[in-house]
């Protein structure tokens, strides 16, 4: 989009000349904005979505060891801020139908040393929130809101992010994409705020006075200044894939299972997602025919190397979503005709 980068190109001039380059101005306004858009009271950046979600946890002061639930079909960065933590991933398998965890499943995993539920608004699509919500209150547990893919998602007109602590990853390719890595975390609790400034930067509120064993994860100004821009294409863009998708849901041959769409939910699909049996021979088709697709995510977490050890048991559900998953072409750059193109593509493959 034209208008974005000539913006980006004028925002940068501005920037260079500032001499301001680290927790400036253009940081505080991107805070402000995307709290507001948001619907919570403050958001504190930082340096990426991983470190959004290790550092919302080392404010909430659990002892180490704690566990922490969290679907079993998420991206590995979920399950690493857990460990990195010092705490132990309690893997709940998703609903086969949203492949976001199954709140029917939470509560058979909650023991005594269980601390925090970790949501995963997975594709653009939020969690069911309201059974989540109860289960936390009746047992006393955090929710922590992986968000990383969901920015403008809503559960029942809420969006996501304002239901817990909500964390963000701002990487290139996300809807509300940075132009390098970049992150937040939001919330309504201002002393839980309060402890993430100052985990953000060496655990220092006055320089050169360290309270927290801190982090070095401070979100750039010049990618505030990016994000401050694209945030007001946000809704523009999350419709334009909305449009996208509607013709994907439309018009997609029924062969392939496609997301499921529920009045309650208002999906940004920062990936459109099918399923099918035979996804690496379509993914080839598809290639053949000089449409680029994706995976996410070709392995399980616990199949992963790194998780041996970690996370144990098997999780047929995830197994299956990680083994059929294909995402398709979808952006805000693509076209009606681009996607009608993919969409007669597609139809015209032989199972």
């Amino acid at each position: 989009n034209q208008k974005l980068f000539s913006a980006y190109e004028s925002f940068f001039q501005d920037f260079l000349n500032s001499g301001w380059y680290v927790l400036g101005k253009e940081v505080s306004n991107f805070e402000r904005q995307f709290a507001q858009y948001c619907g919570t009271k403050q958001c504190v950046g930082v340096a990426s979505g991983l470190d959004a979600l290790i550092l919302a946890m080392d404010a909430c002061g659990f002892d180490k060891g704690a566990e922490i639930i969290v679907p079993s079909n998420t991206y590995i960065a979920t399950i690493l801020a857990i460990v990195r933590c010092g705490h132990i991933p309690v893997l709940v398998e998703p609903d086969i139908q949203t492949y976001n965890i199954d709140s029917t499943k939470i509560e058979n995993a909650i023991t005594r040393k269980t601390k925090a539920i970790l949501v995963v608004h997975l594709y653009g699509k939020s969690c069911d929130m309201d059974p989540i919500i109860n289960i936390a209150m009746k047992y006393g547990l955090r929710i922590i809101e992986d968000a990383a893919q969901a920015h403008g998602a809503t559960y029942k007109g809420k969006k996501v992010g304002a239901f817990g602590v909500g964390c963000f990853s701002f990487y290139p390719t996300k809807n509300l994409g940075a132009l390098g890595d970049a992150g937040a975390i939001s919330s309504s609790d201002p002393s839980f705020m309060e402890r993430v400034i100052l985990l953000r930067n060496y655990g220092s509120a006055i320089k050169y006075h360290n309270d927290l064993i801190g982090y070095n994860s401070r979100l750039d100004e010049v990618q505030a200044g990016f994000l401050s821009i694209k945030l007001g294409f946000l809704d523009e863009i999350n419709n334009h894939k909305r449009t996208l998708a509607k013709l994907y849901l439309e018009y997609l041959d029924d062969k392939y299972i496609k997301p499921a769409v529920h009045k309650d939910y208002f999906d940004v699909y920062h990936i459109f997602n099918i399923r099918c049996s035979r996804r690496d021979q379509l993914k080839s088709f598809l290639l053949e025919n000089k449409v680029q697709s994706e995976i996410h995510y070709p392995i399980p977490p616990h199949y992963q190397k790194s998780m041996r050890g970690i996370l144990n048991g098997r999780f047929p559900i995830s197994e299956q979503i990680h083994s059929t998953t294909l995402s398709l072409p979808i952006s805000f750059f693509h076209t009606k005709d681009d996607i009608m193109l993919v969409i007669e593509i597609m139809n015209g493959w032989q199972r």
